[in-house]
């Protein structure tokens, strides 16, 4: 395979990097930007509760399910190219998603927007990691791009607030169709593609993988309405590992496989996605309630939902652009991938412990160290998982690591999902006629709340295990772009 060289990866670095972060934004973004709209969009298309949930599954399961997929199409077929393909398809569904007027029409359009993302995310990594190669530059660009990843998220919440109080939450989609437009207009001016490889893509793989994710979370979701006992919930959870088994035998067997297993050879890419996937399994969840408790325990508008959560992306972006970039090379990785998983436990147990009575400035705290904890882990993890990896293949470990922030979303709103369930049931009984009035609904919403966190207290606990078993690197170095396609995937 023959690679851009790295110095001619971009015809404008400041530039590129600002196409290839926006494009990152608005991706992540969009996996939480409908959130504080969820009141809006049941009200308006009269979705049911049980499949609201899925606005958010809908993305983050189609983005998570797929991810693998899109970040092998760049690898092979160029990363520019499918970086646009991507980027098309996502802006398009967004305006599709806009103009709906069903449940059905809405949950296409989200699942569409999240392949545009799967296809798009891995490939704006990769080419990150291939375009900025001289240390200062790369350290500076895996730092704004960390950054606008565990942002997003929180941004997410601010914009829907502030386009569903003062437009509508339709609004909330159309916005990506003009900056996607704005992308694709820019990015064959400011990058350059690669050249790809050219070798058969692994569809039985693909489908199998995505098909075994789609159903392992939906078998979670329904878990939190029919019960882990139930008919259904058992088939499909029965299904889903059948076919991740059936993955995994493909992968083995394949010439070209889609996940190659060499690539979780190194403890650390593989200590470095699993703590993305326990993290994201938290954060998601913090995004889903929180936005909720405000609006239905507070009655906060979304505007001013939104607008709360505004100190966490602010913290997340100077910890992650002026604080841990610049001390990275002094202290090294682990010290940042022990904080961040401290921080969010810390976070996770001071959620448990809102209630109706809460002020803002307990919820401000637990934001603020979520923050904390999540510009530690999102520059450091980010580096760890594209160091030393071989030109040919870091489309494929940015998917991963991409995959596992998604995935982990999705199954961690699922799981916790079923959690809160369940808590407010138990809770609806034990009040009787008082769950229906004002203050019964806040007590029920509370109480599911607090141990679906008491519940996402463990996901951010088995990031801190991972972190300390498997994390050995202390520095990174840029990938070897001039490594043939034989190199090893990561020199120790």
């Amino acid at each position: 395979m023959t690679e851009t060289p790295p110095a001619q990866a971009s015809r404008n670095g400041g530039l590129a990097l600002a196409v290839i972060c926006v494009a990152q934004l608005m991706v992540i973004l969009d996996a939480t930007v409908v959130n504080v709209a969820l009141p809006s969009i049941r009200d308006d298309l009269d979705f049911s509760l049980d499949n609201l949930t899925w606005v958010v599954t809908a993305y983050s399961l189609a983005f998570g399910g797929l991810l693998l997929f899109g970040g092998r199409t760049g690898d092979l077929f160029g990363r520019r190219r499918m970086f646009m393909i991507g980027i098309g398809l996502f802006a398009g569904a967004s305006l599709v998603g806009g103009f709906a007027n069903s449940e059905t029409m809405l949950i296409i359009a989200r699942a569409a927007q999240g392949a545009g993302g799967a296809i798009a995310a891995p490939t704006a990594l990769a080419l990150l990691a291939t375009t900025f190669t001289e240390p200062g530059a790369r350290s500076r660009a895996f730092g704004v791009f960390a950054a606008m990843g565990a942002s997003g998220g929180a941004l997410g919440l601010l914009l829907g607030g502030v386009l569903t109080d003062y437009a509508s939450w339709r609004w909330a989609l159309f916005i990506s169709a003009p900056i996607g437009a704005l992308v694709l207009f820019l990015t064959p001016r400011v990058l350059n593609e690669s050249q790809g490889s050219g070798k058969k893509l692994d569809l039985p793989g693909a489908l199998t993988v995505t098909a075994g994710m789609s159903t392992l979370v939906y078998g979670l979701t329904k878990a939190s309405s029919d019960g882990w006992g139930s008919t259904t919930t058992v088939v499909t959870l029965a299904i889903a590992a059948a076919l991740l088994v059936a993955f995994g035998l493909i992968e083995h067997f394949s010439t070209h496989p889609l996940m190659p297993f060499r690539i979780f050879s190194n403890r650390n890419r593989t200590g470095a996605y699993l703590i993305m996937l326990f993290l994201a399994a938290a954060m998601f969840t913090t995004f889903y309630f929180m936005a909720q408790f405000q609006q239905n325990v507070h009655g906060w508008s979304p505007f001013h939902t939104g607008l709360g959560f505004l100190p966490m992306p602010v913290t997340i972006m100077f910890m992650s652009i002026v604080v841990v970039r610049r001390l990275i090379p002094t202290l090294g990785i682990r010290p940042f991938l022990t904080a961040g998983p401290i921080l969010a436990i810390a976070a996770m147990v001071a959620m448990s412990h809102l209630d109706a009575s809460s002020s803002y400035w307990p919820f401000l705290g637990s934001l603020l160290l979520l923050g904390v904890g999540m510009g530690c882990s999102f520059v450091p993890l980010t580096m760890t998982a594209v160091n030393g990896v071989a030109p040919h293949e870091t489309g494929l470990a940015s998917a991963l690591l991409n995959t596992g922030q998604q995935v982990g979303g999705a199954i961690g709103l699922a799981a916790f999902g079923t959690v809160f369930a369940h808590a407010s049931a138990d809770r609806a009984t034990e009040l009787g006629a008082r769950a229906a009035t004002a203050a019964g609904q806040a007590d029920v919403f509370v109480t599911g709340q607090q141990h679906a966190f008491q519940a996402a207290i463990v996901a951010a606990a088995l990031a801190l295990i991972a972190s300390i078993a498997l994390i050995r690197v202390n520095k990174v170095a840029p990938p070897a772009a001039a490594a043939p396609a034989t190199a090893p995937v990561m020199a120790e």
